[in-house]
């Protein structure tokens, strides 16, 4: 039996992830083979030892144990498990009620910000140490802020006053129970709960690995980071000094529900393609094509459905992953010709945005797109799907 630990962590994993639109609670989706919350997991116990409690949604308890015991080590009987609330507030007052009773310091922390090193969350309990009621890691903000008025600015923002607040924020037990049980409103994060109940609250340095996963390039950034480029056999004889041609071919029949992504762009109005990541049907034919020229299989060899990371990646997703491989294989792209045969949508007013869109995710390479209605005939004319077709020439890099 583990001593009670003087700190515990709430691990707030009961979003519904409804901006990231992946069709279930955002720390249950994959960014590799394991969900976010279990990346979140481990670098929390990576860290001192703790209480963990994490908040999940209603019918999620088992998965959440699941992940955690899988990164607790010799720290299993530090878990627990509770169901949050309505709104986030009422989720980390669910986990502060389970936080055992001679825990002196509770950390709250954001299971979206999957990446967050353990240094970071070593900074916040220091300062704890240090006597100070509640910390909080942040960031300076770079861009330049404006504070606007309907469509106008109104007025320049001094960012040098400004931070972006991060998690995991840390408080001496007693200030947040006190926090919570006199706050009469709603407030977006436990930092400015504490602070309206008249306690100073300290920053200490973030990182900027701590992100919050909140949209779909930020799940796209987190996997770029969590999955290496897949591995391969090298051969030292030389690359042949000729040209190579590819030819790739996709199929996406349309989809009930969701957002049409094609030639990697949005078509806001148009019916959704299915597949395993967004069905962009022209993206996976290029990515057949380059990978065909290469010698290095298809894309089911690479980006499989047995891949996790790639479900609902984009189309500059797979283009920049397909770039490197060629190039780790000494090959440069010459050029790429891909045609769309489909009913919808009508690729005319957007072909240059399309072409400049896929070039730019190739590293600059030129491509060329084409489409066709095909008359009507067959399965795209019958408006029931997208075929695309590519041919990609390969020089020696």
């Amino acid at each position: 039996m583990l001593p009670v630990p003087r700190l515990a962590v709430i691990v707030v994993a009961a979003g519904a992830g409804t901006r990231l639109g992946a069709g279930g609670p955002k720390a249950f989706i994959g960014l590799d083979e394991d969900s976010i919350l279990r990346h979140a997991l481990a670098n929390v116990f990576a860290g001192p030892e703790a209480q963990v409690v994490i908040v999940t949604p209603t019918g999620f308890e088992g998965d959440a144990l699941t992940d955690a015991l899988a990164v607790a080590g010799d720290r299993r009987e530090l878990i627990t498990v509770v169901t949050g609330g309505r709104a986030r507030q009422d989720s980390v007052a669910a986990g502060l009620a389970a936080v055992w009773a001679d825990v002196e310091y509770v950390l709250v922390h954001d299971a979206a910000r999957a990446l967050t090193p353990p240094a970071v969350f070593d900074r916040v309990i220091s300062s704890l140490d240090a006597g100070l009621p509640a910390v909080i890691p942040a960031l300076p903000v770079v861009d330049t802020l404006k504070r606007i008025a309907g469509t106008s600015v109104s007025a320049a923002v001094d960012r040098s006053e400004i931070v972006a607040a991060q998690t995991p924020q840390g408080f001496r037990r007693d200030v947040l129970v006190t926090a919570y049980r006199v706050a009469s409103r709603e407030f977006t994060d436990d930092a400015a709960l504490v602070a309206d109940a008249g306690h100073p609250v300290a920053v200490v340095a973030g990182d900027p690995l701590a992100f919050k996963i909140t949209t779909p390039q930020d799940l796209d950034r987190a996997r770029h980071l969590v999955a290496p480029l897949p591995t391969r056999e090298v051969s030292i004889d030389p690359v042949p000094s000729e040209p190579r041609v590819g030819v790739g071919t996709d199929v996406h029949a349309f989809s009930p529900t969701g957002t049409l992504w094609l030639a990697g762009l949005e078509w806001p109005g148009e019916q959704a393609l299915s597949g395993h990541s967004d069905g962009d049907a022209v993206a996976h034919a290029i990515v057949d094509a380059l990978l065909a020229a290469a010698g290095l299989g298809d894309i089911g060899t690479h980006f499989g459905v047995d891949r996790p990371e790639y479900d609902g990646a984009h189309a500059d997703v797979f283009l920049a992953r397909t770039l490197g491989l060629i190039g780790e294989a000494g090959w440069r792209i010459g050029n790429v010709s891909v045609q769309v045969q489909a009913q919808r949508p009508r690729f005319a007013a957007r072909r240059r945005e399309a072409e400049a869109t896929l070039s730019s995710a190739l590293g600059g390479a030129v491509v060329s797109v084409s489409a066709t209605t095909t008359d009507g005939l067959g399965f795209p004319g019958r408006s029931e799907g997208v075929f695309a077709v590519a041919v990609a020439v390969l020089l020696p890099a």
